[in-house]
């Protein structure tokens, strides 16, 4: 008779708190490995309020000033302010602007917080509640609800 195996009952026991300690242990490394990837998101007041660490990936939100987009001289960079009727933050961003992005509008930027500006690598524009695609906007209210009508019956194309 071995006297030394522990009994079934405690066994099981034994099994659930290394099981346990095993599904603790995955979540501690999965929220130590994306602590990195999350996007904050702030508003220009709250940036100015409570800044980031430069290097913390971040999105800005608001909407971009009247007057201060600016084309710089590489031509592919932008310059404009982002406010919330609170606080503006300047912002640079390279790359292809979105077509929506106009003055006026709102705009999330997705980059990092420089020591001048905040740097975006990313630009989300928003469009407001009477939106109307390119396309729609030289035709009168009957001639676009026929395209639409027609686009959802299948007509269209």
């Amino acid at each position: 008779m071995n006297t030394l195996r522990p009994k079934p009952k405690h066994q099981r026991l034994v099994l659930v708190v290394i099981a346990l300690i095993v599904l603790v242990g995955a979540g501690f490394l999965a929220a130590w490995g994306l602590r990195s990837e999350a996007n904050y998101f702030y508003t220009p007041s709250q940036l100015a309020a409570d800044p980031p660490v430069y290097s913390r990936m971040i999105r800005l939100g608001g909407m971009v000033r009247e007057g201060s987009i600016q084309q710089l001289d590489d031509g592919v960079s932008i310059r404009f302010t982002v406010g919330d009727g609170e606080a503006e933050v300047p912002v640079r961003f390279t790359g292809i602007v979105p077509d929506l992005f106009v003055e006026g509008s709102g705009v999330v930027a997705e980059g990092r917080m420089g020591p001048t500006a905040f740097m975006a690598d990313s630009l989300l524009a928003k469009h407001d509640e009477n939106y109307v695609p390119r396309e729609l906007q030289e035709m009168t209210e009957y001639q676009a609800r026929q395209v639409v009508a027609e686009t959802e019956t299948g007509g269209g194309r």
